[in-house]
């Protein structure tokens, strides 16, 4: 899929770079489907997913939780009736540093 689904996510410090203005166009290209969001006055990215019911948002929210998990790296997920929202940002840095696209384009690789 994406160069990014071949990367590990690193332990970020709170001194880690957040991602520049020129990154996050070129990361942006490798996950077309995720949205960058200022919310909180803190960069994040958002990607809703739409399945046909409760059930499969539900699974779908627990693949993300073990990525999360296996990653160290863990996102905002909201879960609703058909649908799950998922929000990464990096908690340390209050910013978007390159493991949340790492983090974005695992998500989408759960869906293939």
């Amino acid at each position: 899929m994406s160069s990014l689904t071949s990367q590990k996510c690193v332990a970020c410090q709170a001194d880690a770079p957040k991602v520049t203005d020129d990154e996050l166009v070129e990361f942006i290209k490798e996950i077309p489907d995720w949205e960058p969001i200022t919310e909180d006055s803190i960069l994040k990215l958002r990607r809703l997913f739409n399945f046909d019911d409760y059930a499969q948002a539900v699974q779908f929210s627990n693949q993300v939780a073990d990525l999360a998990e296996e990653e160290d790296h863990h996102p905002a997920i909201l879960l609703e009736w058909g649908k799950v929202q998922v929000t990464w940002w990096t908690h340390k840095i209050l910013g978007l540093h390159k493991n949340d696209f790492i983090a974005a384009a695992k998500t989408d690789r759960l869906l293939s």
